[in-house]
């Protein structure tokens, strides 16, 4: 069951890296290991929110994977909402919240928990997590540089 936690502060608005990380079809132009992103549906919520069901295509080393997931995105509240629908996991559940800390930062808030199915992709994962996840969080932070420009706190 890897889990993650993290919160970092950015030199970001909390609407440009909400933005950024609510992009997934731009998921495989800088996510390691994401070899592909389909949205199956997009549907408008009353309240501003937008669920989104999608799925993405993993790629690491002989394992290729394919899983669905459902993405809540809350643009008034600033958080981003993952559960796992079909695929490779037992289970995953994805939050990422982002805090405005003035109008030219935030802290983002990142939590990540699954578990796959099978023993192999358990082993492996297992092995490499730690750094796995450095490459993700560094990804969006290159992400955001590209985008909106490397800035300071």
């Amino acid at each position: 069951m890897p889990t993650h936690a993290e919160k970092r502060r950015l030199p970001y608005s909390a609407a440009e890296m909400f933005a950024l990380v609510a992009d997934c079809p731009a998921y495989p132009e800088f996510l390691p290991w994401c070899a592909a992103v389909r949205t199956r549906a997009r549907r408008a919520q009353a309240d501003g929110t937008e669920v989104v069901e999608s799925e993405m295509v993993v790629s690491f080393k002989v394992f290729r994977e394919r899983f669905g997931s459902r993405v809540t995105l809350e643009p008034a509240a600033n958080r981003i909402d993952v559960v796992y629908l079909d695929g490779p996991f037992r289970y995953l559940n994805n939050h990422w919240q982002f805090i405005p800390q003035g109008e030219k930062a935030c802290d983002v808030d990142f939590f990540i928990d699954f578990e796959f199915r099978t023993r192999a992709l358990r082993a492996v994962i297992g092995v490499v997590f730690g750094e796995a996840v450095r490459r993700i969080v560094r990804a969006f932070e290159t992400r955001a540089e590209h985008l909106y420009g490397k800035r300071s706190l």
